[in-house]
């Protein structure tokens, strides 16, 4: 018999492993027991063997009581709950952080994009280009504002609207381009600030999945006219709820702060001799406890933004070598992800046709967080039912509201494949994990790889 290298500690991880008694293990050759763990260790765990992946994950969000409740407790023993100086340091970090001039913090990543587009004026009888690739909040705010939103199909390597799309889509009534930086990857802002510079079109960006992305060094949120961001419980910098508006335009700002506390004269919405609101307005101020926890957790974005692309481009380069699996690429001046979300590819004919739903059971099982993303904006019922409601038949003609030529207008067949069949998410806070953790994932997309076939009976 070969002699085996097995010592007695690996035996018994061996034997814990597989659960069997010491009697079995005493019993056992070295080599059979070898043969037994591998044999668990390669087959699914959603057939029974051992998951890629047995401890936990990294728990969100975080909080640390010893560092970040001093300044939250301050804030709630003080009785000044409402807007005030915590705020203000809130927006003036935030500011600093992204290199804008100015930031005004508001109740949610929604309401900074509501805000931004009524206080660049567009509504009514104006188009804006939009992605079908995003949260329905990229899309509402548009509705809310009267306008109607045009989709333009997006690019399946980066995920985000292409840029060399929007210009065939662009039409008289256009106002706005609203770029979304998805999943935390920046747009191409080049071509789409050259492309609102030629036709004179606002921009605002959606930046609520793109704290600290770089393009070209320079931070999203702050290449157009406005830059949205959100701090919702989930998302990379949480506060619970929480949105922000940055802007170098003064002006604009002043009507956004106008605007977030029922239209009252702030800066240069000042009238000389009135009093009272000098706008129609809304409330949408946050508190000092929320901005209380927002300072706290800014204090650690940028260790885990560095970790999360770190993390990323190891597990990209690792998952890229099975065949079926197409990681996410960055365009060419990305000078930094923030990977709200990790994003690849799933090709089942090269899992023996498995499909995707099953792919998901098996990870989850081997451990691993994942889902198929969105469902494809340009296809939801809130599109219909806004064209068919009072206001917008007040407004628009029968034919600008004919929604069977809107949609066939507005198909966006890439963005299609993408949702229906090949997008797969794994969640930002898994990026906070180890190497190892890393190498579990890329194990249990092997594993599955290896098994497609019986896994697809």
């Amino acid at each position: 018999m070969k002699k085996s290298n097995l010592d007695r500690r690996d035996f018994i991880k061996i034997n814990s492993a597989l659960g069997l008694g010491a009697a079995t293990l005493l019993s056992t050759n070295p080599l059979q027991a070898i043969n037994i763990f591998n044999a668990k260790h390669q087959q699914p765990a959603i057939l029974g063997g051992q998951p890629a992946m047995a401890s936990d994950w990294p728990s969100w969000p975080m909080w640390n009581p010893e560092t970040d409740e001093k300044r939250l407790l301050e804030v709630m023993r003080s009785g000044v709950w409402s807007r005030k100086n915590v705020t203000i340091e809130f927006e003036n970090k935030w500011a600093a952080t992204v290199g804008s001039k100015r930031c005004l913090a508001v109740v949610n990543g929604t309401n900074a994009m509501n805000a931004s587009l009524a206080n660049l004026e567009v509504g009514w009888g104006d188009e804006v280009i939009v992605t079908p690739y995003s949260f329905i909040a990229s899309i509402s705010c548009v509705l809310f504002n009267g306008a109607i939103p045009v989709f333009v199909d997006i690019d399946p390597d980066t995920f985000q609207m292409d840029a060399t799309k929007i210009e065939e889509k662009i039409t008289k009534r256009t106002k706005a381009i609203m770029p979304v930086h998805i999943l935390g990857l920046p747009c191409d802002m080049d071509p789409i600030m050259n492309i609102a510079k030629k036709h004179n079109l606002v921009v605002v960006e959606d930046a609520c999945q793109g704290w600290l992305a770089e393009y070209n060094h320079q931070k999203v949120g702050t290449f157009g006219d406005a830059g949205c961001f959100s701090f919702q419980n989930s998302k990379n910098l949480p506060i619970g709820e929480g949105g922000a508006i940055v802007s170098d335009n003064d002006a604009f700002m002043d009507r956004c702060y106008s605007y977030h506390n029922y239209g009252m004269p702030y800066g240069s919405m000042k009238v000389e001799g009135s009093s009272g609101a000098v706008m129609a307005g809304n409330k949408l101020r946050i508190t000092e406890y929320q901005a209380a926890i927002g300072l706290a957790q800014l204090e650690r974005l940028e260790d885990q933004t560095s970790k999360r692309s770190e993390n990323a481009e190891y597990l990209k380069s690792k998952i890229a070598t099975v065949p079926g699996i197409t990681p996410y690429k960055l365009y060419e001046k990305v000078t930094r992800a923030s990977f709200h979300l990790f994003p690849f590819r799933y090709n089942k004919e090269a899992f023996k046709g498995l499909p995707r739903h099953k792919f998901l059971a098996a990870m989850r099982a081997e451990g691993i967080p994942c889902s198929a993303g969105y469902f494809p904006l340009n296809k939801m019922p809130y599109l219909k039912n806004a064209f068919e409601s009072k206001n917008y038949k007040l407004f628009y003609s029968k034919k600008d509201l004919n929604y069977a030529d809107y949609e066939e207008r507005n198909q966006c067949p890439i963005n299609d494949v993408i949702c229906g069949e090949e997008a797969i998410w794994i969640p930002q806070y898994v990026l906070l994990g180890s190497m190892s953790d890393m190498n579990n994932i890329y194990n249990a997309i092997q594993k599955i790889y290896d098994n497609a076939a019986l896994l697809n009976k």
